[in-house]
Protein backbone atom coordinates (compact mmCIF):
# COMPACT_ATOMS: atom_id res chain seq x y z
CA UNK A 1 0.00 0.00 0.00
CA UNK A 2 1.66 3.30 -1.32
CA UNK A 3 1.95 6.17 1.14
CA UNK A 4 0.99 9.45 -0.03
CA UNK A 5 1.37 12.68 1.92
CA UNK A 6 -1.21 15.72 1.17
CA UNK A 7 -0.48 19.44 2.71
CA UNK A 8 -2.73 21.90 2.95
CA UNK A 9 -5.66 19.20 2.75
CA UNK A 10 -8.31 20.91 4.30
CA UNK A 11 -11.22 21.57 1.33
CA UNK A 12 -10.93 22.60 -1.97
CA UNK A 13 -8.79 21.07 -4.86
CA UNK A 14 -6.86 19.06 -2.16
CA UNK A 15 -9.70 17.52 -0.88
CA UNK A 16 -11.69 17.14 -3.98
CA UNK A 17 -8.93 14.50 -4.83
CA UNK A 18 -8.55 12.42 -2.18
CA UNK A 19 -12.21 11.77 -1.67
CA UNK A 20 -11.56 10.04 -5.42
CA UNK A 21 -8.75 7.96 -3.80
CA UNK A 22 -10.58 6.90 -0.38
CA UNK A 23 -11.43 3.28 -1.98
CA UNK A 24 -8.48 2.69 -3.88
CA UNK A 25 -5.00 1.53 -2.44
CA UNK A 26 -2.95 3.62 -0.90
CA UNK A 27 -2.62 5.50 2.99
CA UNK A 28 -3.53 8.92 3.11
CA UNK A 29 -1.98 11.35 5.09
CA UNK A 30 -4.10 14.26 5.38
CA UNK A 31 -2.44 17.40 6.94
CA UNK A 32 -3.69 20.78 7.36
CA UNK A 33 -2.86 24.28 9.23
CA UNK A 34 -4.52 24.58 12.25
CA UNK A 35 -5.77 22.19 15.56
CA UNK A 36 -9.19 23.31 14.62
CA UNK A 37 -8.58 22.17 10.96
CA UNK A 38 -7.11 18.45 12.78
CA UNK A 39 -10.27 18.45 14.45
CA UNK A 40 -12.50 19.29 10.94
CA UNK A 41 -11.13 16.69 8.88
CA UNK A 42 -10.62 13.81 11.55
CA UNK A 43 -14.49 14.18 11.61
CA UNK A 44 -14.44 14.20 8.09
CA UNK A 45 -12.79 11.16 7.53
CA UNK A 46 -13.60 8.98 10.44
CA UNK A 47 -13.77 5.58 9.52
CA UNK A 48 -11.70 5.32 7.08
CA UNK A 49 -8.57 2.86 8.13
CA UNK A 50 -6.06 4.34 5.03
CA UNK A 51 -6.77 7.80 6.21
CA UNK A 52 -4.17 9.71 9.20
CA UNK A 53 -5.15 13.35 9.64
CA UNK A 54 -2.79 15.37 11.31
CA UNK A 55 -1.66 18.85 12.02
CA UNK A 56 1.33 20.41 9.39
CA UNK A 57 1.77 24.24 9.60
CA UNK A 58 4.27 24.01 6.77
CA UNK A 59 6.48 26.99 8.21
CA UNK A 60 6.86 25.48 11.51
CA UNK A 61 9.70 23.63 12.02
CA UNK A 62 8.48 21.03 14.88
CA UNK A 63 5.54 20.28 12.44
CA UNK A 64 7.87 19.66 9.63
CA UNK A 65 10.35 17.61 11.73
CA UNK A 66 6.97 14.67 11.85
CA UNK A 67 7.52 13.47 8.59
CA UNK A 68 11.00 12.13 9.48
CA UNK A 69 9.30 8.98 11.37
CA UNK A 70 6.77 8.66 8.31
CA UNK A 71 7.58 6.48 4.77
CA UNK A 72 6.17 8.51 2.22
CA UNK A 73 5.93 7.04 -1.43
CA UNK A 74 4.40 10.36 -3.11
CA UNK A 75 3.88 13.58 -1.60
CA UNK A 76 1.52 16.71 -3.44
CA UNK A 77 2.41 20.17 -2.04
CA UNK A 78 -0.83 21.96 -1.94
CA UNK A 79 -0.25 24.44 0.82
CA UNK A 80 -0.26 28.06 -0.50
CA UNK A 81 -1.20 31.36 0.83
CA UNK A 82 -2.25 34.01 -1.46
CA UNK A 83 -2.22 38.23 -0.85
CA UNK A 84 -3.26 40.86 -3.40
CA UNK A 85 -1.94 44.41 -3.55
CA UNK A 86 0.83 46.11 -6.51
CA UNK A 87 4.26 45.54 -5.97
CA UNK A 88 4.90 48.64 -5.68
CA UNK A 89 2.68 48.91 -2.00
CA UNK A 90 2.19 45.64 -0.94
CA UNK A 91 3.71 45.06 2.75
CA UNK A 92 6.99 43.67 2.33
CA UNK A 93 5.88 40.89 5.64
CA UNK A 94 2.90 39.80 3.07
CA UNK A 95 5.18 38.88 0.26
CA UNK A 96 7.87 36.83 2.67
CA UNK A 97 4.60 34.84 3.79
CA UNK A 98 3.90 34.54 0.17
CA UNK A 99 6.97 33.09 -0.47
CA UNK A 100 7.88 31.27 3.26
CA UNK A 101 4.29 29.00 2.73
CA UNK A 102 4.13 28.67 -1.04
CA UNK A 103 8.35 28.43 -1.62
CA UNK A 104 10.72 28.10 0.94
CA UNK A 105 8.31 25.34 3.21
CA UNK A 106 7.70 23.30 0.23
CA UNK A 107 11.82 22.92 -0.31
CA UNK A 108 11.86 22.33 3.13
CA UNK A 109 9.56 19.45 3.15
CA UNK A 110 10.61 18.14 -0.55
CA UNK A 111 14.23 18.01 1.28
CA UNK A 112 12.92 15.96 4.18
CA UNK A 113 11.00 13.64 2.17
CA UNK A 114 13.63 12.93 -0.86
CA UNK A 115 16.08 11.87 1.78
CA UNK A 116 14.34 8.77 2.15
CA UNK A 117 12.91 8.62 -1.53
CA UNK A 118 16.38 8.55 -2.91
CA UNK A 119 17.76 5.56 -0.44
CA UNK A 120 14.18 3.57 -1.39
CA UNK A 121 15.71 4.64 -4.92
CA UNK A 122 12.00 5.37 -5.98
CA UNK A 123 9.30 8.44 -4.98
CA UNK A 124 6.82 11.14 -6.51
CA UNK A 125 6.73 14.69 -6.01
CA UNK A 126 3.83 16.72 -6.76
CA UNK A 127 4.20 20.33 -6.94
CA UNK A 128 1.22 22.28 -6.87
CA UNK A 129 2.00 25.65 -9.27
CA UNK A 130 -0.77 27.68 -10.53
CA UNK A 131 -1.87 29.20 -14.42
CA UNK A 132 -0.82 32.45 -11.97
CA UNK A 133 2.70 31.17 -12.26
CA UNK A 134 2.63 31.82 -16.26
CA UNK A 135 0.44 34.81 -16.49
CA UNK A 136 1.43 37.66 -14.77
CA UNK A 137 -1.54 38.99 -13.30
CA UNK A 138 -1.71 42.96 -11.80
CA UNK A 139 -2.56 43.34 -8.12
CA UNK A 140 -1.72 39.69 -7.62
CA UNK A 141 2.54 39.70 -8.41
CA UNK A 142 3.19 38.23 -4.40
CA UNK A 143 1.16 35.03 -5.54
CA UNK A 144 2.18 34.80 -8.88
CA UNK A 145 5.94 35.31 -8.64
CA UNK A 146 6.00 32.54 -6.00
CA UNK A 147 4.24 30.66 -8.20
CA UNK A 148 6.61 30.69 -10.67
CA UNK A 149 9.68 30.16 -8.44
CA UNK A 150 7.89 26.72 -7.64
CA UNK A 151 7.69 26.10 -11.32
CA UNK A 152 11.16 26.89 -11.54
CA UNK A 153 12.00 24.63 -8.87
CA UNK A 154 10.12 21.89 -10.09
CA UNK A 155 12.26 21.93 -13.47
CA UNK A 156 15.53 21.89 -11.72
CA UNK A 157 14.78 18.95 -9.31
CA UNK A 158 13.82 17.07 -12.18
CA UNK A 159 16.98 17.55 -13.86
CA UNK A 160 18.93 16.93 -10.12
CA UNK A 161 16.85 13.56 -9.77
CA UNK A 162 17.87 12.54 -13.62
CA UNK A 163 21.37 12.57 -12.46
CA UNK A 164 21.17 10.18 -9.80
CA UNK A 165 20.51 6.14 -10.14
CA UNK A 166 16.79 6.23 -8.98
CA UNK A 167 13.12 6.59 -9.83
CA UNK A 168 12.05 9.75 -8.28
CA UNK A 169 9.41 11.60 -10.85
CA UNK A 170 8.68 15.46 -9.95
CA UNK A 171 4.94 16.39 -11.27
CA UNK A 172 3.88 19.51 -12.03
CA UNK A 173 0.36 20.67 -11.55
CA UNK A 174 -1.00 23.68 -12.66
CA UNK A 175 -4.47 24.41 -11.98
CA UNK A 176 -6.62 26.91 -13.97
CA UNK A 177 -8.91 29.41 -12.04
CA UNK A 178 -11.43 27.32 -10.01
CA UNK A 179 -13.84 28.56 -7.71
CA UNK A 180 -12.38 27.46 -4.36
CA UNK A 181 -13.07 30.55 -2.55
CA UNK A 182 -8.58 30.81 -2.44
CA UNK A 183 -8.71 33.25 -5.58
CA UNK A 184 -11.69 35.52 -4.27
CA UNK A 185 -9.96 35.57 -0.83
CA UNK A 186 -7.01 36.69 -2.35
CA UNK A 187 -8.89 39.42 -4.52
CA UNK A 188 -10.59 41.11 -1.23
CA UNK A 189 -7.52 41.27 0.72
CA UNK A 190 -5.85 43.82 -1.21
CA UNK A 191 -6.95 47.44 -0.68
CA UNK A 192 -6.80 49.99 -3.06
CA UNK A 193 -8.72 52.39 -1.61
CA UNK A 194 -5.75 54.77 -0.70
CA UNK A 195 -3.44 53.50 -3.62
CA UNK A 196 -1.70 55.38 -6.33
CA UNK A 197 -4.31 52.99 -8.40
CA UNK A 198 -7.64 53.98 -6.31
CA UNK A 199 -8.91 55.71 -9.66
CA UNK A 200 -8.68 52.67 -11.67
CA UNK A 201 -10.43 50.49 -9.16
CA UNK A 202 -13.64 50.36 -11.84
CA UNK A 203 -11.04 48.70 -14.23
CA UNK A 204 -9.08 46.60 -12.32
CA UNK A 205 -12.66 45.07 -11.46
CA UNK A 206 -13.64 44.65 -14.52
CA UNK A 207 -10.51 42.52 -15.62
CA UNK A 208 -10.98 40.43 -12.82
CA UNK A 209 -14.25 39.90 -13.27
CA UNK A 210 -13.62 38.40 -16.75
CA UNK A 211 -10.54 36.52 -15.11
CA UNK A 212 -12.06 35.26 -12.11
CA UNK A 213 -15.81 35.26 -12.99
CA UNK A 214 -16.60 34.40 -16.23
CA UNK A 215 -13.07 31.69 -16.74
CA UNK A 216 -13.47 30.07 -13.16
CA UNK A 217 -15.10 26.64 -12.90
CA UNK A 218 -16.83 25.71 -10.08
CA UNK A 219 -16.99 21.95 -10.52
CA UNK A 220 -12.86 20.69 -9.34
CA UNK A 221 -13.73 16.98 -11.61
CA UNK A 222 -10.92 18.20 -14.49
CA UNK A 223 -8.14 19.34 -12.35
CA UNK A 224 -8.56 16.41 -9.74
CA UNK A 225 -8.86 13.59 -12.18
CA UNK A 226 -5.51 15.43 -13.93
CA UNK A 227 -3.62 15.18 -10.07
CA UNK A 228 -4.48 11.29 -9.61
CA UNK A 229 -3.36 10.84 -13.04
CA UNK A 230 -0.40 11.97 -11.79
CA UNK A 231 -0.30 9.79 -8.71
CA UNK A 232 -1.16 7.06 -10.46
CA UNK A 233 1.01 7.31 -13.87
CA UNK A 234 4.56 6.05 -14.55
CA UNK A 235 4.74 7.70 -16.98
CA UNK A 236 7.33 10.31 -17.49
CA UNK A 237 5.12 12.98 -18.25
CA UNK A 238 6.08 16.25 -16.05
CA UNK A 239 3.26 18.97 -16.63
CA UNK A 240 -0.63 18.13 -16.01
CA UNK A 241 -2.95 21.57 -16.05
CA UNK A 242 -6.72 21.82 -16.67
CA UNK A 243 -9.41 23.01 -18.05
CA UNK A 244 -7.63 22.60 -21.32
CA UNK A 245 -10.90 25.41 -22.23
CA UNK A 246 -8.45 27.97 -20.20
CA UNK A 247 -5.23 27.58 -22.05
CA UNK A 248 -7.43 29.15 -24.96
CA UNK A 249 -8.72 31.71 -22.68
CA UNK A 250 -5.20 32.69 -21.30
CA UNK A 251 -4.05 33.54 -24.74
CA UNK A 252 -7.21 35.67 -25.58
CA UNK A 253 -6.80 37.29 -22.04
CA UNK A 254 -2.68 38.10 -22.96
CA UNK A 255 -3.69 39.63 -26.59
CA UNK A 256 -6.54 41.77 -25.17
CA UNK A 257 -5.17 42.82 -21.84
CA UNK A 258 -1.08 41.96 -22.61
Amino acid sequence: MKKILFTGARSGIASSVIEKLLSDEFYIYVTVHTFEEEKSVKDKYLGYKNVECFKLDVTNKNDREKLNGLDIDIVVLNAAVGYGGSLIEIPIDRVRENYEVNVFSNLEIIQIISSNMIKKKTGKIIIMSSIAGILPIEFLGSYCSSKSSLIMIAKILRREFSLLDCDIKIKLIEPGVYKTGFNEVMLENKDLSSSHFEKLQDKIKFKEYILFDLMGKSDLDSISKKIITAIKSDSNRFIYSAPISQKVFVKLYQMFFG
